[in-house]
């Protein structure tokens, strides 16, 4: 039997459990998916004892997809992102990949969304850089708005050194002048998760333009609602929790993901 895992801390409300489980099942693999729970400080070394255990992948969240970058070889996407969530431990050393960032663009590529033109992006945390690195690879010319308009500034500068597309850096405040024009908006921030609020002035929403909510729970959000009221294309972000989590399966057994029972595992759990 082949084992897979997360770590993190808390992992209780995960949803990757069922979603992995369920591609296990469709697929016929004798595999099982197991949660570790490392004190804050030990994501390096919670992966360096999960691959003592016969342990085949890890996926890894919140506190350590920073820490364990000391532990993994890096893959050149998630080391310009800095930061790992999937780790192939049959390696040596293991290998770290970001499949945040492929989540986002293989769910606006589901869509049938065209990743050509210009992105807004905002938040410039965890989401946000995995989001414009994914985008401008995509050779997109992306635009970061945060509320701190330095750290929108430094995630825009360490795209701009990349192979893709151009960045620039806002704050929220130009939200409505970068979305006239603009072909994608990503919201890569937690607005929205625990009110009935928006990071996104509805009438900057136009129907040109695909937007795609990071907040998964609600599956709905009020940016969302407003996007769909305005005309434009709307994805949820349920669909680049699907997608990291196919992108992972996939680099860790050589077999194409079975999507449409991850995606049913996913939705009836949230």
């Amino acid at each position: 039997m082949q084992v897979y895992g997360l770590v993190g801390n808390p992992v209780e409300h995960s949803l990757s459990p069922p979603m992995h489980e369920a591609a296990y099942e469709a697929t016929g693999l004798d595999a099982r998916y197991v949660t570790f729970e490392p004190p804050e400080d030990e994501g390096a070394v919670a992966v360096e004892s999960a691959a003592t255990l016969g342990v085949c992948g890890l996926n890894v969240t919140i506190p350590f997809k920073e820490q364990v970058l000391s532990a993994v070889e890096p893959a050149p996407l998630a080391e310009r992102v800095g930061a790992v969530n999937t780790v192939d431990l049959r390696t040596d050393p293991p290998a770290g990949y970001n499949t945040d960032a492929t989540g986002v663009t293989r769910a606006l590529a589901h869509h049938g969304v065209a990743l050509e033109g210009t992105a807004v992006v905002v938040g410039a945390g965890g989401a946000g850089r995995a989001a414009a690195f994914a985008l401008a690879d995509a050779n997109m010319t992306v635009r970061v708005a945060n509320r701190t308009r330095s750290r929108a500034e430094e995630l825009a500068a360490a795209v701009d050194e990349g192979p893709g597309g151009a960045a620039t850096a806002d704050g929220l405040a130009s939200l409505r002048g970068l979305l006239a024009d603009a072909d994608v908006l990503v919201n890569a921030t937690s607005v929205g998760m625990d009110e009935d609020v928006s990071p996104v002035p509805a009438g900057a929403l136009h129907a040109d333009l695909t937007v795609l909510d990071a907040v998964y729970s609600p599956v709905e959000t009020r940016l969302l609602r407003d996007a769909a009221a305005a005309g434009a294309t709307t994805v949820d972000g349920a669909w680049m929790l699907l997608y990291q989590g196919v992108e992972a399966f996939e680099r860790w057994t050589g077999r194409e993901a079975p999507v449409d029972a991850m995606n049913d595992a996913l939705r009836a759990r949230l």
